[in-house]
């Protein structure tokens, strides 16, 4: 599986941006795809994650409420709608996939620039 981001951008503070993540490659039932994101001089974070068996969606609590993660199965991509962007949004954001909810994630796609102005 190899997995390409795309969407980013620079936006002011309170707009919204949708990041999608295209997976090439079988995605089996039991996988989960998710975004992260690394903003400057900080460790990469969990963001947001998808299950592609039931849909099960998780999210961090900077985020709960403004982002959401949704699938497309049919065209194997992942997007993230970001609303009410916030300057602490700034990041490098990457998508990645894990062949099961305890196994590690073992695909990176290679990041999309992220910059919310204030």
């Amino acid at each position: 599986v190899q997995l390409q981001a795309s969407g980013g951008g620079l936006v002011q503070a309170g707009d919204s941006l949708e990041l999608s993540c295209a997976a090439s490659g079988t995605i089996y039932s039991s996988y989960v795809m998710a975004w992260f994101r690394q903003a400057p001089a900080k460790e990469r974070e969990f963001v947001a994650s998808v299950s592609w068996r039931n849909n099960k969606k998780d999210y961090s609590d900077s985020v709960k409420g403004r982002f959401t993660i949704f699938r497309d199965a049919a065209k194997n991509t992942v997007y993230l709608h970001m609303n009410n962007l916030k300057p602490e949004d700034t990041a490098v954001y990457s998508c990645a996939v894990k062949s099961s909810t305890y196994s590690p994630y073992f695909e990176w796609g290679q990041g999309t620039q992220v910059t919310v102005s204030s």
